[in-house]
């Protein structure tokens, strides 16, 4: 069973991270995206933030980190296959599917900065 610290150290970061999605939310919307999704789960993965402008949908893995590095190093292999599976399925899942492009985003939420958007990431 995992000890009281452990377990407060988890909901600290689970915070941390749902601010840190709020804020990505935020930000894209000031670019005048429409969030379609937040945490967005299906059988095969989760995304943190579906966002659509026109007919563009990013998908968006947001990191809460100290510096753009880490930020970046944190979305491993394996983590993109899952977010890519999630994407597809929730393509596939729009009427319009055919006329939209798509793309895989990281935004890097570092405290006291603007966040870090960079577009088609992976």
């Amino acid at each position: 069973m995992p000890s009281q610290d452990r377990l407060d150290s988890r909901r600290r970061s689970e915070r941390k991270g749902r601010r840190a999605e709020w804020v990505a939310a935020f930000a894209l919307m000031l670019k005048g995206y429409r969030i379609l999704g937040l945490r967005y789960r299906t059988p095969v993965g989760e995304i943190d933030l579906v966002a659509r402008k026109g007919d563009l949908i990013a998908f968006v893995e947001v990191k809460a980190r100290k510096d753009l590095a880490s930020g970046v190093d944190a979305v491993s292999y394996p983590a993109q296959r899952r977010i890519a599976a999630a994407a597809e399925l929730f393509v596939s899942r729009q009427p319009d599917s055919a006329k939209l492009s798509w793309r895989h985003d990281i935004i890097i939420v570092s405290p006291w900065r603007w966040p870090v958007h960079l577009e088609d990431a992976f």
